[in-house]
């Protein structure tokens, strides 16, 4: 999948009459769940336009530098990478019903290492990131409405048409005017991290989970279904809770 929205991510950026492009998922429990950490491997690890290695931080900067305005319509679960794309995204907006955002790195002794924190911090402010990030819980889309992590949340029977409503009516404007307004937003924005600041998130991302108490997490966690169409994927956040008293 990631190699496939860099490829998409090409075609837009090579179509200069598309001005706003929807993201959304065809399974209603998952928007993305998280990394895939079993086939990481298969992900190759080469630098993208924008000179970065690790894909999900060239796909990051690319949605923001892009001319075209990006709409994540997220129902299901949206944790770790999967919450990390919809901050990329510059709007996002939620099922009430079926939505379900949340970080579960540091339950996992690892950190979240695609700009995360960055965008997060700059989104919900320090205390509301450090609670997402730390805490592990995972949040529905009326808190992450209030904390301002989306723009909104909508009742399920309504998202689709609101989205399609906004994107429509973004699509008439002149895309000069559009392209413009985005990258004044962007340059008058902290919180739109640099090619560095993601660097050092996967560095720390990628020391921390090579240790040997995040192994033996994400082993349990694994044996119990993690990456399976599972309860524990369903209630992560419930089941970081019960991992940390187990391996406390």
């Amino acid at each position: 999948m990631i190699v496939g929205v860099q490829r998409f991510l090409d075609q837009l950026e090579a179509d200069h009459d598309v001005k706003v492009v929807v993201f959304d998922s065809a399974d209603e429990d998952y928007f993305i769940s998280h990394y895939d950490l079993v086939r990481a491997e298969e992900v190759p690890l080469e630098p993208g336009p924008t000179g970065l290695p690790f894909p999900l931080h060239d796909i990051a900067v690319r949605l923001a530098q892009s001319s075209v305005i990006s709409i994540a319509s997220v129902r299901g679960r949206a944790r770790g990478s999967g919450a990390e794309f919809i901050v990329s995204c510059d709007m996002s907006f939620a099922s009430r019903e079926k939505a379900i955002l949340g970080h579960w790195e540091v339950g996992a002794s690892a950190v979240p290492g695609a700009g995360g924190i960055e965008r997060l911090s700059a989104l919900v402010g320090r205390s509301r990131a450090l609670e997402i990030i730390i805490g592990c819980e995972d949040f529905d889309a009326d808190t992450a409405e209030r904390y301002g992590w989306i723009n909104r949340s909508l009742p399920d029977a309504e998202l689709d048409r609101f989205v399609d409503t906004l994107a429509t009516r973004i699509s008439s404007f002149n895309h000069d005017a559009i392209t413009t307004a985005k990258a004044l937003v962007n340059k008058r924005t902290h919180g739109v991290p640099s090619g560095e600041d993601l660097l050092e998130d996967l560095t720390e991302f990628s020391r921390l989970a090579a240790l040997p108490d995040a192994q033996a997490r994400i082993g349990l966690l694994l044996k119990q279904g993690l990456q399976q169409r599972s309860d524990v994927e369903l209630h992560l956040g419930r089941y970081l809770a019960d991992l940390g008293a187990t391996t406390s």
